[in-house]
């Protein structure tokens, strides 16, 4: 299972890296063209660009960790720091919602005191439109890799690129009714990026409660429960099993459960028994890194 962990996690670590690459180009490109386009949206898009950058190289790393055996300090294995870099990740997205706001709020309050305001170029809504293009492809890709090997750290990634689609949609919006309506509606991309911020926001909580969730121990799923009992039932010599509990490690699952048998086999049968529904389990579909079978006796 450990080379199946560790498989998963390279899988995991290949897209993230794409991701950060062509983070580093496009936030390059959008604080440029912002500077020279006059548009307070691109450049706080741009911003919130560079800080996927460190987001994402955090979950590299959190995912190179999780995939390491277990050892004499960490006999559960390292699978947690998946879950803890998906929690900063969403932290990490909460605060570029953050300095996205208070940019746009100092711009509009400025606005409101006269200062001077000018228009964005027309020629930075092209690089919105393929800043767009570009992140909600790469949003399905690790979205769709994410779920695959079960990683909700490289899941919170792709929610970083998801949410730069949605700056870039804002900024796109804003700058399209600053240049339609000329003089007077230059603030409206930062209309547009305060708005966009709501969405920001909202998919940091998300992800921070799937996140928590993981940290907590929180029930996977009852499908998962329900595959473990079923399989179990189905080795010979279990009676029934029940108490089934299962906990996300990272990219794996660990799980826990209890199986009754007959009564009068001895105490060897019985370890028998549990043995061959561990493996059963084991070598199941179910991305499972351990199970703990407890064997109790059939009341007469």
């Amino acid at each position: 299972m450990n080379g199946d962990i560790q498989r998963k996690a390279a899988e995991g670590q290949k897209v993230i890296l794409t991701g950060v690459l062509l983070n580093l180009v496009l936030s390059t490109g959008k604080i440029a063209g912002g500077l020279l386009g006059r548009s307070n949206a691109l450049i706080a898009d741009g911003i919130e660009s560079l800080l996927d950058l460190f987001s994402s190289l955090l979950m590299w790393a959190a995912l190179k960790y999780a995939a390491k055996p277990p050892d004499e300090d960490h006999p559960y294995g390292h699978g947690k720091a998946e879950s803890l870099s998906s929690l900063i990740g969403s932290l990490v997205l909460a605060i570029a919602g953050a300095l996205i706001a208070h940019n746009s709020i100092i711009q509009l309050i400025a606005a409101a005191h006269g200062a001077p305001v000018h228009l964005p170029s027309p020629w930075t809504l092209l690089i919105l439109i393929g800043v767009i293009a570009l992140k909600e492809t790469l949003y399905q890709f690790m979205a769709r890799r994410a779920r695959k090997i079960g990683s909700n750290a490289l899941l919170a990634d792709a929610w970083h690129h998801r949410s730069d689609a949605v700056t870039s949609i804002a900024a796109f919006i804003g700058i399209s009714i600053s240049l339609l309506g000329g003089r007077g509606y230059e603030v409206a991309d930062d209309w547009a990026a305060l708005f966009a911020c709501v969405v920001i926001f909202y998919s940091s909580y998300n992800m921070l409660k799937l996140s928590l969730g993981d940290v907590m121990d929180a029930r996977v799923s009852p499908d998962a429960e329900k595959k473990v009992l079923n399989i179990t039932c189905a080795v010979p010599g279990v009676i029934s099993a029940e108490k089934c509990r299962i906990r996300k490690s990272g990219l794996s699952y660990i799980a826990d459960l209890h199986i009754r048998v007959g009564g009068d086999i001895s105490v060897r049968e019985g370890h028998a028994i549990s043995h061959l529904v561990k493996d059963k389990l084991m070598t199941s579909e179910l991305p499972l890194e351990d199970v703990t079978v407890h064997v109790e006796p059939e009341e007469g």
